[in-house]
């Protein structure tokens, strides 16, 4: 079967009525696709996001996760679908990343330090990098399969969907990452930020995609959190940290990522995944 689409780490199989959506072990930073890629990532994200799927009293699209038990076409490679495939409800997606903020880093600080704005939102003066925000922030994004996701105004998603839609998609997203890092800070770790996405199905907004992963989330190991400096990180932030120490100029093919790169950042999404769950990453 070859993919019905291919973004920068999932690749979706049209099944009629359902879709197939395969995590890949790629791993992307400053819009560039890296090698090599990281083994074992595509199943640490789909895991992770089945048992969030499992917690979270949301509607999401999630209808297999045991390769199994899915219906799939005679010929496909389970060995290597096992931990990474699941079977989803065809959505309509809503063509916005919906970003939760909780803490004031990466572009969010740039942006403070630039402006005083977090994404066109004042804030009090006078704030360090890496603070907890009194109440977490939503700040919009476009969607990009391709190059970078840019932020845009609330007012620029209500105008494109609805005020009524784009206060839900607030709503329930800000109550996601809340109870994402209220169980998150009980296992050690701090989730600093995230970003969710939402598609309409049978008239109902669902969550979709992934959730509160490594790739999608900034995860902090909480014992190390310090206001004033960028914790280490169990996400791929450790991937990009290393890149920004080479000379590579963003603009041309990125270089190789070595072994010890690599095989670090293996280990710190299993390390990410196993304190969440409390239990022992699966290979399959």
């Amino acid at each position: 079967m070859e993919p019905t689409r291919s973004g920068k780490v999932r690749d979706v199989y049209d099944l009629g009525d359902r879709l197939l959506l395969v995590a890949s072990d790629r791993i992307s930073a400053f819009d560039w696709i890296l090698e090599p890629a990281i083994p074992d990532k595509g199943r640490v994200l789909t895991q992770l996001s089945n048992f969030w799927f499992s917690r979270l009293p949301t509607p999401n699209h999630l209808l297999e996760t045991d390769i199994e038990r899915m219906d799939l076409p005679a010929g496909l490679n389970r060995v290597a679908l096992a931990g990474r495939a699941v079977v989803v409800k065809k959505c309509e997606v809503v063509p916005f990343e919906c970003v939760v903020r909780g803490y004031l880093v990466g572009s969010g600080w740039k942006d403070y330090l630039a402006t005083g704005e977090v994404c066109g939102i004042a804030m009090p003066p006078g704030l360090s990098c890496a603070a907890r925000l009194e109440r977490p922030l939503f700040t919009p994004a476009t969607k990009a399969e391709t190059g970078h996701d840019q932020n845009v105004s609330f007012a620029a998603m209500a105008s494109a969907l609805g005020t009524e839609v784009a206060q839900e998609l607030a709503r329930r997203s800000i109550e996601i990452y809340e109870q994402g890092r209220d169980f998150a800070a009980t296992r050690g770790i701090i989730i600093a930020d995230t970003k969710l996405e939402w598609g309409w199905h049978d008239g109902q907004l669902i969550l979709i995609d992934e959730v509160l992963t490594p790739d999608s989330s900034r995860f902090w190991p909480a014992d190390q959190y310090r206001v004033g400096s960028n914790p280490p990180s169990y996400d791929k932030q450790f991937v990009r940290d290393y890149l920004e120490t080479t000379s590579w100029d963003k603009n041309s093919p990125p270089p190789k990522l070595p072994t010890e790169i690599v095989q670090q950042t293996r280990l710190k999404y299993i390390e990410a995944a196993e304190r969440l769950t409390g239990k022992p990453f699966a290979w399959r």
